[in-house]
Parts: structure tokens; C-alpha cells; sequence
């Protein structure tokens, strides 16, 4: 796959997506005129000898206090040691790698004052993939991810570990074996690179980039319940959906008549069934489906704003050689952004655990109880429903929404902060629980249309069927199941689900 080019400010959520899963960049060279004409307006606004926040003068409530022009490199050097203060395991080389690009593309845009070599070594770590080590605790989101940032800029300098080629490494000689050397940060340049929002909305993107794929995922799993049960496809007629307007609802509608069109299993529930309506677990996707696919779309927007804005300050106008203070590095729309995923990533697996317990339970699904051929000797599915409903209920319980707390800092000189680091953390775990109910969904479903042969599911859903029997044979009796759940997990996460489907599904974005 072809590297991407990055063109700060104007990069599209979806080459966000392929750097999150790992595809090379290399930054738009027509970005070199923005970076050196702001350095320049750096040197000029420090020629004339006033006092500018982060240039000249301590950080944060130290704002006050003026610093000699030959004391300006090791007050850069200083804020990124003593900032750099995490705690907690190393967050996921995916999300730094991340991380460093949205910092690359803030900071090529031209008002954050460095110099072009700092933008320079910021590309090749990443071309030649240099991972600093960052704790993944320690970000109240405002005055920007201070903590993780600085252990990012510390590694630049030659402090820290990096992670290359799968080993962890002191940064100096991580830097040296790439062939880089650290660098000395000039005016404005530690501040730069340690103030931002990027480790959040790393964490946010990913969690988005996660979860969207866990949708299409479940849209898939729901359909072959639905076909378990022996449910109708009426509820998803265009007709229902044209009527509530919902983008969303009206596309997981059609998503899912074309995951049922042609099963014959559909078909037979016409002919004698006594049923005048399905359990919302099925009737209902559309509905809370398109809902979650809707507003994963509205946090897809901010975070992509995000990811192509300028959120470091003060902010260098090289037009008229000011430096503008203000707070964009307040992280506000990116914890609303997590808060609202973190919802879907609730409401994804709270229906599709509905589904779960409805397959197992002879009075609703109509199937053996448990899905087992000899109920009473075997237990089924029992208990892989009760791990789901267990998952949920975890998955709730960390849905409290991040943006609604605040907690004072750095002497009440920053005393509103967003929380958007661990309301963004959380999401990959959320998801890894949600991936791992979507899991048990295929596994049951897949056995429940077991029930039904020689009637046979619609074609995306016997190739989603078969790719899950390539891993995973039909239960006929009780045996070890985590290694069947973890294989459907596997299954859901890698995407391979959705890929043996083989129709296009609705995303967060095109």
C-alpha cells in the first residue's frame, strides 16, 4: 500500500484510519514555507525584547516570571524533563504512532513557532519507526495532554525509551541506531510539542476506527440472529425508515435486507408461524443501529476537525509576527467526541447481548434450549451468554460520561480541564468487550441456523457462516469454549467478518 501524503489541515478521516492501522506517511513538502516562515516570526518577536508566554517567560502559573535570553534553550529542555511525569503501562504503539502524526500535521501547519529540522526528526521517527514510550495515565486534557506529549518531546531530546523493531530502548541510542541525532530545542519548541491535544484525540480516533468496524460487525451478527429465530424482515422495509428520516436508521435498514435477501430460512417464517412480531433485540435494529451509526458519524466530524487543527499555544502569527494566547488546547469537543462513542459502544452491545438471550431461550427463539442438541446433559450456551452479559454491563459502567467532570490544576491557573485522555482511553477497552459479545453473537446465531438445515441463510450470510467454520465447528457437544470465543473474537476484530460478507456496509465515512 502506498504511502500517505500528509497535507496538514486538510488530511480525510479516512487516511487517519490507515495510518491507525499502520500505513507509512510522509509529509507534503509544500509544507516546508509555513514551518520556516513561523520560526522566523519567533526570532523576530524575540528581537524586540517584550515578554511572550512560553518564549520568554515560565508556563502555567509561572506565566509571570521573565527568563533571560541565555537561559531561553534550557527553559525548552526543562518544561519537557519535568513534564514529563506519567504513570501507568505504555500505551499502545498503534495509538503513539498516531499521536505522533497528528502532532506532525498540527505542527507543519505553520503557527507553532519550531524550527524545520524538529518537523523533520517528528517524520522520520515515524518513517523509520521509532515509538517513544508514553504512560498512558497522567492527561486531565487541558492545558493540552501535557504528560504523554512530553514524553513524546523527550525522546526527541534523547530522554526516555523508544520502542524499534519490537524492542525497548534507551531514546538516545534508539535515535543513533536510526541514524538520528536528538535534538536541541530552540525558542518556543518544548512548549510547542508538549501543549496539543493529540494523545487524546489518538486515543479517540482509535477508539472510533474500532468501533465502527464492530458495527458493521454486529449488523452482520444481528441479520444471521435474525434468521436463527426465524425472524421477519418486515420491520426493515425502506418504507418504515423513509418515514423517521434518520440517515442512519434508513441505511441499516437496507444494510440488513440485503444481509437476509434470498434466505430460504426467511422465507419459511411466512408459511405457518404464529408470531405477529418479533422481540426489539431484532425488530429494533434499524432503529438503534442507524442511531449509533448516526451520532459515531457527528463524533467522527469533531474528531476530524480535530485532527486537523492547531491546538498547541501560544499560536505564531508569521504575518504580523504576533504570538496569540488563548486555549485551543482545551480539549473539550474531543471528550464530548469519546463520551459519545463510548454510548454506541454500549448500546451496540447491549441489543446484540438482547439477541444472545433470546437465541437461548426455547420460549422466544423457538430452538433447543441453550442451542444444544441435548439440552440438560450439555449446558450450550449458557454461560457464553452470561460472559456477554457480563461484558455489558462493564461496558456501562465505564460509559460515565468524562466530560462532565473537571478538576482544578497547576495552582487553579488551569481550572476547568476536559478529561478527554481517559474519557479517550477507555475506549479500546470498551471495544475489546463489546468485540468479544459480538463474538458470542456469531457463535450462537451461526448454531442457531444449525437447527434450521437443509434450509440455508441468505449468501453474505452462509460466506459469514462458512468463514466462522473454518475456525470453529458446530457445537455438538459440551467442550472447552473460550477457544471457540476467542477464535469468533478474532474473527469480529480482524475485520474478517465483514470481509466474507462481502457487501459494502454503512461507516462513519466514504
Amino acid at each position: 500500500m502506498s504511502a500517505i501524503v500528509l497535507k496538514p489541515g486538510a488530511v480525510p478521516l479516512a487516511d487517519w484510519r490507515r495510518v491507525y492501522r499502520g500505513t507509512d506517511i510522509r509529509l507534503d513538502p509544500a509544507s516546508a514555507a509555513p514551518v520556516a516562515a513561523s520560526a522566523a516570526a519567533v526570532e523576530r518577536i524575540l528581537a524586540r525584547g517584550e515578554p511572550v508566554y512560553g518564549i520568554n517567560t515560565g508556563f502555567g502559573k509561572l506565566a509571570s516570571v521573565r527568563i533571560e535570553a541565555c537561559d531561553l534553550a534550557t527553559l525548552q529542555r526543562n518544561i519537557v524533563l519535568s513534564h514529563s511525569a506519567g504513570t501507568g503501562a505504555p500505551s499502545p504503539v498503534p495509538i503513539v504512532r498516531l499521536m505522533l502524526a497528528l502532532k506532525l500535521a498540527s505542527l507543519a501547519q505553520g503557527f507553532s513557532g519550531v524550527r524545520p529540522e524538529t518537523v523533520a526528526l517528528l517524520e522520520a521517527m515515524l518513517a523509520r519507526g521509532l515509538t517513544p514510550v508514553i504512560p498512558a495515565q497522567g492527561s486531565v486534557g487541558a492545558s493540552g495532554d501535557l504528560a504523554p506529549l512530553a514524553h513524546m518531546a523527550a525522546t526527541m531530546i534523547g530522554v526516555g525509551e523508544i520502542m524499534i523493531e519490537g524492542r525497548r530502548m534507551p531514546a538516545g541510542e534508539a535515535l543513533a541506531q536510526a541514524g538520528l541525532a536528538p535534538l536541541t530545542l530552540g525558542p518556543k519548541e518544548g512548549l510547542a510539542l508538549l501543549n496539543g491535544t493529540q494523545y487524546s484525540t489518538a486515543n479517540a480516533l482509535a477508539g472510533l476506527f474500532e468501533t465502527e468496524r464492530l458495527h458493521q460487525s454486529a449488523l452482520v451478527t444481528g441479520a444471521l440472529s435474525t434468521e436463527a429465530a426465524k425472524g421477519s424482515d418486515t420491520p426493515f422495509d425502506p418504507r418504515i425508515h423513509q418515514l423517521r428520516r434518520h440517515a442512519g436508521q434508513i441505511e441499516t435498514a437496507a444494510a440488513l435486507r440485503t444481509l437476509m435477501a434470498g434466505s430460504a430460512i426467511r422465507a419459511s417464517h411466512a408459511v405457518g408461524d404464529p408470531r405477529v412480531q418479533d422481540p426489539y433485540c431484532l425488530r429494533c435494529q434499524p432503529q438503534v443501529m442507524g442511531a449509533a451509526l448516526d451520532i459515531l458519524r457527528q463524533a467522527a466530524t469533531t474528531l476530524t476537525e480535530e485532527a486537523n487543527g492547531v491546538s498547541d499555544n501560544p499560536l505564531i502569527f508569521s504575518d504580523t509576527d504576533e504570538a496569540l494566547s488563548g486555549g485551543n488546547f482545551h480539549a473539550e469537543p474531543v471528550a464530548f467526541a469519546a463520551d459519545i462513542i463510548a454510548l454506541a459502544i454500549c448500546e451496540i452491545g447491549s441489543i446484540a447481548e438482547r439477541r444472545i438471550a433470546m437465541l437461548v431461550d426455547p420460549a422466544l427463539s423457538g430452538l433447543p434450549a441453550f442451542l444444544t442438541p441435548k439440552p440438560g446433559l450439555n449446558s450450550g450456551f449458557m454461560i457464553p451468554q452470561v460472559t456477554a452479559a457480563a461484558l455489558v454491563s462493564e461496558n456501562k459502567q465505564r460509559a460515565y460520561p468524562a466530560s462532565v467532570d473537571s478538576i482544578p490544576t497547576s495552582a487553579n491557573q488551569e481550572d476547568h480541564v476536559s478529561m478527554a485522555a481517559h474519557g479517550s482511553r477507555r475506549l479500546l477497552e470498551m471495544a475489546e468487550n463489546l468485540g468479544a459479545v459480538v463474538g458470542i453473537e456469531l457463535l450462537a446465531a451461526a448454531q442457531g441456523c444449525e437447527f434450521h438445515a437443509p434450509l440455508l441463510s441468505s449468501e453474505p450470510l452462509e460466506a459469514a457462516r462458512a468463514r466462522l467454520r473454518l475456525d470453529v465447528p458446530a457445537l455438538a457437544d459440551d467442550r472447552h469454549m473460550h477457544p471457540d470465543m476467542e477464535a469468533a473474537n478474532l474473527i469480529i476484530r480482524s475485520g474478517a467478518l465483514i470481509e466474507a460478507a462481502g457487501i459494502v456496509l454503512p461507516g462513519v465515512a466514504i
